[in-house]
């Protein structure tokens, strides 16, 4: 009887242990959520085609033998163009339109000028320069007209991705105007609004 006893308590004592291993906690390695990184906004896609308005304050002036007289202006109109967005930097080409009132008793000019545009992706702000050609005609009925060149610096600022103003100063250099010594410049201020497609 005392072995049996014995027996039993040492067989209830494995089965105890036993049993204690199998409902003991399995270590559980610990599970990392991972890390969602949000997209970080690199900036406006300034590629594509574009086409707007203009207008602003300027003046001509034209020289010759020493002598000048000069001219101040109202100049509006209308511009079309394509940019080319390479990340840093922004690159296109622009034809623009300009009618030039004169603020006395001068006869209206119009402004026609090809230009190539270079500037910097800064998000929504793109400062640029500008160079190309320009013809200025004189709607006087004298029929004059002269090709000379054009350069500016400007900067854009998109509002929305469609809709971006603008505001550039340009210079326009006319050289012996018409086959006379009359060399005629302009500079001309302008705010600008463009739709971009």
């Amino acid at each position: 009887m005392k072995y049996l006893l014995s027996a039993s308590v040492a067989a209830l004592s494995i089965a105890s242990a036993a049993q204690a291993g199998s409902l003991a906690p399995t270590p559980v390695e610990p599970q990392v959520a991972p890390v969602v990184v949000e997209p970080t906004e690199t900036g406006t896609n300034w590629t594509g085609f574009y086409a707007g308005l203009q207008y602003g304050q300027g003046d001509l002036e034209a020289s010759a033998g020493g002598a000048s007289t000069t001219e101040d202006f109202s100049a509006y109109g209308a511009h079309a163009g394509y940019l080319y967005d390479m990340g840093s930097y922004v690159v296109g080409g622009e034809l623009d339109y300009n009618s030039l009132e004169p603020d006395g008793a001068g006869d209206n000019a119009d402004l026609l000028r090809l230009r190539g545009r270079v500037g910097a992706d800064l998000g929504r702000f793109m400062p640029y320069v500008t160079l190309g050609v320009a013809n200025l005609s004189d709607n006087s009925g004298s029929d004059i007209s002269e090709t000379g060149y054009t350069y500016g610096i400007g900067a854009d600022y998109a509002i929305t991705e469609r809709f971006s103003v603008g505001l550039e100063y340009s210079r326009n250099e006319f050289d012996d105007v018409d086959g006379t010594i009359v060399d005629v410049d302009g500079d001309a201020i302008q705010i600008r609004g463009s739709f971009r497609f």
